[in-house]
């Protein structure tokens, strides 16, 4: 080699070391560009299809605007969605392929109470953070035993409290009870009844399965203890059916909705039979009814504006998949961590003493208490000409 092209090759190693070192000394520090990587298992075929489109929609959305906002230190969120076609089995499968996936964060599930339950014992075991938006009790309790596992959405005892005080408020007697035949539904039986109980208020029911397409004859049934009120504690597109049922019997009473029946903010063709019918929700679906004095409320209208903007209309649950995205995005951030690699166990800690005031209203986590939708989210609504509005 000549003396010159050794000197030079010497001196480009000086400057690569000079440089390096200038780096480490002066430079700031190295910045985590990797993408946050959420997967979300959803029903977007079979009988959950409905729901499940709805929570792609809103995950969509929210995903769009946080990469847009520049909030997330430089990084962007990469969306990864698998149709779990309304099965357990399958929803399973997914949990499973999921969290082999060293890029995955975490995972957001959809409202299929039976493939969440189902599924905590392998959320456990693989250790990968995930929120439900499932509405059972049984997915995120007891918490010391699902410690990865998270839900958003109404619980039951809050639901059954609030509808006892709207049925006690217009002097209702005796409640006729529709309701789902699955975990929530069981959930909501027992809790409303207890509620009533104390309310001196009698309560008859009868069960429908979570796929069941004709409701008639156990709104028959109902009608026919002839009841103040009737509750629905089931799936939008049954509520809807049921006070459709209703209005073709001799029932001439109150309806009442549970949260889990909350669907589209428009009730189209159930207008007519839903006019005047009571809705325990979030007050997001209403949010255009409501004044922003708070930066939060502020926000819940501009993501109803959004939505409605991006779809054409407004599905109720769609604010608890947003909150789902913004809760995991933010524990990926505080979590920390090395750069490049997911560290699940610490976005679960993250996760687990959470607290923020979201779309759906206020969400607080504790490590005893997995489901983190606070009571006080949860408003009264009433249906007029055609959408829900807030009552009063």
């Amino acid at each position: 080699m000549s003396p010159i092209r050794s000197a030079t090759i010497a001196a480009l190693a000086s400057a690569v070391v000079a440089t390096t070192l200038t780096g480490c000394q002066f430079g700031e520090a190295e910045q985590d560009t990797s993408p946050i990587v959420i997967a979300a298992d959803l029903e977007l075929s079979g009988a959950g299809a409905t729901v499940g489109q709805t929570y792609q929609r809103a995950l969509k959305l929210k995903v769009d605007q946080l990469n847009a906002s520049g909030a997330l230190n430089g990084r962007k969120i990469d969306l990864k969605v698998k149709d779990n076609r309304s099965d357990s089995a399958e929803s399973l499968r997914n949990i499973v392929d999921f969290s082999s996936d060293s890029k995955v964060s975490a995972i957001i599930m959809g409202g299929c109470n039976e493939c969440a339950v189902g599924a905590v014992g392998t959320i456990n075991e693989k250790r990968i953070p995930t929120i439900a938006l499932a509405a059972s009790g049984a997915i995120a309790a007891p918490a010391a035993q699902r410690r990865y596992v998270f839900k958003l959405g109404p619980n039951a005892p809050d639901s059954a409290a609030a509808l006892t005080t709207e049925l006690r408020r217009n002097n209702i007697r005796k409640v006729g009870m529709l309701v789902s035949d699955d975990d929530y539904g069981q959930e909501g039986a027992t809790a409303l009844k207890s509620e009533l109980d104390k309310a001196n208020i009698t309560l008859r029911q009868q069960r429908i399965k979570t796929t069941g397409t004709d409701v008639s004859q156990q709104v028959q049934q109902l009608a026919s203890g002839k009841p103040d009120a009737m509750v629905f504690w089931t799936p939008p597109e049954q509520a809807t059916l049921a006070a459709t049922s209703a209005q073709q019997t001799t029932f001439r009473g109150s309806i009442y909705f549970d949260a889990a029946a909350a669907g589209d903010l428009f009730l189209g063709a159930a207008a007519k039979a839903t006019e005047k019918a009571t809705l325990i929700f979030t007050q997001t679906m209403v949010i255009d009814d409501v004044i922003a004095t708070t930066p939060a409320k502020a926000a819940r209208r501009q993501w109803f504006q959004d939505y409605t903007a991006r779809f054409g209309g407004y599905n109720g649950s769609s604010s608890f998949a947003a909150d789902a995205v913004q809760l995991i995005a933010d524990a990926e951030l505080r979590a920390g961590g090395e750069i490049g690699k997911v560290d699940r166990d610490g976005i679960r800690d993250v996760l687990e003493t959470s607290q923020m005031d979201g779309l759906s209203g206020p969400i607080r986590m504790t490590p005893d208490n997995h489901s983190g939708l606070m009571p006080q989210a949860l408003t009264t609504l009433v249906a007029r000409n055609g959408r829900w509005r807030l009552a009063g």
